[in-house]
């Protein structure tokens, strides 16, 4: 057996660790971008009917990423701030155009942390702007080679932000597809029931 040389042990495993974490980087990488594509198609093509059951379907696939940058060691960024890579993605046409297909059921409200339980009323809209504005942040870092800092700023925005964000999104989801759904006898969720069942064929109540 060859002697390494003084310092090529501890090199080589720092190299795997690099490898890994570019590997790792890189799959997480994909699945964001199939997600951010994935929400600009469902909301400039998609019927009011096909979004709901689309957007459950991205946001619980991306948020499997996200347990997986939870599960994960703590990335760190090298500097004190985050490097510019360029303006923010101007995504108002993206939230006006899902708050026009979700229509009476994108108000909806959600306990935002269960341990500290305060109800927290929101726009189901602004809540997947801001997850997709979180996301390509992270992305654009990726793109320019900086997988370190598009791990670290993926993996706090996941713990802070668009985490509970994804989280109370698929309920909610869930909800009006379950309100179509189920045979519901209780006279009290009618109006739910109502507001779903207009969302999944495409209308709107009261038109």
């Amino acid at each position: 057996m060859t002697d390494q040389l003084p310092g090529q042990a501890a090199l080589e495993a720092l190299l795997a660790v690099e490898t890994e974490t570019v590997r790792f980087a890189d799959e997480i990488a994909s699945s964001v971008s199939v997600f951010l594509d994935a929400m600009r198609v469902i909301a400039s093509q998609a019927t009011a009917g096909q979004s709901i059951p689309l957007l459950l379907l991205q946001i619980s696939q991306v948020s499997l990423a996200g347990a997986k940058l939870g599960a994960q060691r703590d990335f760190a960024p090298r500097d004190e701030y985050q490097p510019d890579v360029g303006p923010d993605a101007d995504l108002d046409d993206l939230r006006l155009r899902l708050a026009a297909l979700l229509g009476n059921v994108d108000t909806m409200s959600y306990i935002f942390d269960p341990y500290l339980p305060e109800v927290v009323e929101s726009q189901l809209s602004d809540d997947l702007a801001s997850i997709v504005s979180d996301l390509e942040l992270g992305m654009r870092h990726y793109r320019a080679g900086d997988v370190e800092e598009a791990l670290w700023w993926w993996q706090f925005s996941y713990v802070s932000s668009w985490g509970a964000l994804a989280g109370a999104a698929m309920k909610a989801l869930l909800s009006v597809i379950a309100h179509d759904r189920l045979d519901v006898d209780n006279d009290s969720e009618l109006d739910q029931i109502e507001a779903a069942e207009a969302a999944l064929d495409g209308g709107v109540v009261g038109a």
